[in-house]
């Protein structure tokens, strides 16, 4: 299974979930760093731009990449509502062969990337080691000198509770009398390969018809300090690890999990 897999599946039902679980509550946090990145903004995996199109409002110069067309459609129809074409850029396209020229000390501000955003766990879907090193080192490249990349692990993944078919979620997408939705999950754990493995089940109701949608997502348990020695062996030098949105320092036992790394400039 590559990690990709299962997402085209889950753009539908992907702002009605998080509108319950992590709902914007760190959309404040990556508006502020955008903002202070005093350039161009990239956001790896931005989906229906949940996250990058709050940046695009406040004003921030960005391009959102994705590999997921059907994402990507949820959001360019949102970019076309709220004209924002000339704040925001989506790109398809894989984060572990980004399609962007190197950055260099000569860049143009305009033209190089300020800051890197992973928000919310999409690296944990890159499931193996050579892609993973293979998009870090393309951050690394795409990233101009001094510049920042931000990244969130999902933070409770390598000791997630196994369980079979329970009901997750459940409630109407839009007003009351249109779908009504209800989320069947099952996590398994893959200690050997260090894998989470959430297979969702997702049942559509209008009136007396009903649809079901099934797929699985696989995400890689990476810890904060795995993950520190990754950055480090690309290249990158740790600015920050965090434990909430609100810039609290990180532990194990931390709700949140943020990484804040420094591509170095010339000495």
């Amino acid at each position: 299974m590559e990690g990709f897999e299962g997402w085209d599946d889950y753009a539908p039902f992907y702002d009605w979930e998080n509108a319950q679980t992590l709902g914007r509550r760190d959309v404040p946090f990556w508006r502020n760093l955008a903002t202070n990145a005093g350039g161009r903004v990239l956001e790896l995996g931005c989906g229906t731009g949940r996250v990058s199109l709050p940046l695009a409002r406040a004003g921030v110069r960005l391009v959102g990449v994705d590999r997921s067309a059907a994402m990507l459609a949820l959001a360019q129809r949102r970019v076309s509502r709220g004209r924002l074409h000339r704040h925001l850029r989506l790109v398809q396209a894989d984060i572990r062969d980004l399609p962007f020229p190197s950055a260099l000390p000569q860049s143009r501000a305009r033209d190089a990337f300020a800051l890197v955003m992973a928000p919310y766990g999409i690296l944990q879907s890159l499931l193996s080691e050579r892609d993973l090193t293979r998009t870090l080192a393309d951050v690394h490249r795409v990233l101009q000198p001094n510049g920042t990349f931000g990244l969130e692990l999902v933070a409770d993944l390598p000791s997630w509770e196994e369980y079979r078919r329970r009901v997750s979620l459940k409630g109407w997408r839009g007003r009351r009398g249109g779908t009504y939705i209800t989320l069947v999950e099952s996590v398994r754990q893959d200690p050997s390969r260090h894998r989470t493995i959430f297979e969702q089940e997702f049942t559509e109701r209008r009136g007396r018809q009903s649809r079901l949608h099934r797929f699985s997502l696989a995400f890689r348990t990476l810890s904060v300090p795995q993950m520190t020695r990754r950055l480090e062996r690309a290249g990158f030098e740790i600015s920050a690890l965090l434990g909430d949105y609100r810039g609290g320092q990180w532990d194990h036992r931390a709700d949140v999990w943020i990484i804040l790394a420094r591509k170095p400039g010339d000495r």
